[in-house]
């Protein structure tokens, strides 16, 4: 047992890491960006197939109501609003089954494994000022990548259910 300047360095009590403030506001309507990338960025993704069925899978979704519906050829992009205590675990199980659909028909599509970079990323939108800035990244993301030239001509986005921040 360490004591630094009379603390405790056992007591597990407080965490080094504080919980996220959904914790505390669990009840109010939270907006999510989350993200996830293929392995090595490989450009699998933007492929009429592979579209339709992340949009199925994510129609179908019903605790997750999803604004925006972008895949370049290599990441996808959502932005999301979500009731949950632990949103981090929900997106763990959410992004793990959506990669495993989406691996089937990569694999039907003779695309082998890996299919996927580890990990994903998920930040909490503090405002609609955020909301705002990252609904605009998403939708111009298949331009930054030299996808199209502007993002109406990109045909694997949209809206599978409008949320309002």
């Amino acid at each position: 047992m360490t004591t630094t300047q009379g603390v405790n360095r056992a007591d597990k009590t407080h965490p080094r890491r504080p919980p996220r403030l959904e914790r505390v506001f669990w009840s109010l309507r939270s907006f999510y960006f989350v993200t996830f990338n293929t392995y090595k960025r490989r450009p699998v993704l933007a492929r009429p197939e592979i579209h339709k069925t992340f949009r199925n899978y994510a129609a179908r979704a019903q605790d997750t109501t999803w604004r925006s519906d972008v895949m370049s050829s290599c990441r996808i992009t959502r932005i999301c609003s979500s009731r949950c205590l632990r949103p981090a675990l929900r997106w763990l199980k959410w992004v793990a089954m959506l990669r495993n659909v989406l691996g089937k028909d990569l694999l039907r599509l003779g695309i082998q494994k890996p299919h996927w970079q580890e990990g994903f990323f998920d930040h909490l939108l503090r405002s609609s000022e955020s909301y705002s800035e990252k609904g605009e990244y998403v939708r111009i993301n298949p331009v930054r990548a030299n996808l199209c030239a502007t993002p109406e001509e990109w045909p694997y986005q949209g809206e599978i259910l409008a949320i309002r921040f």
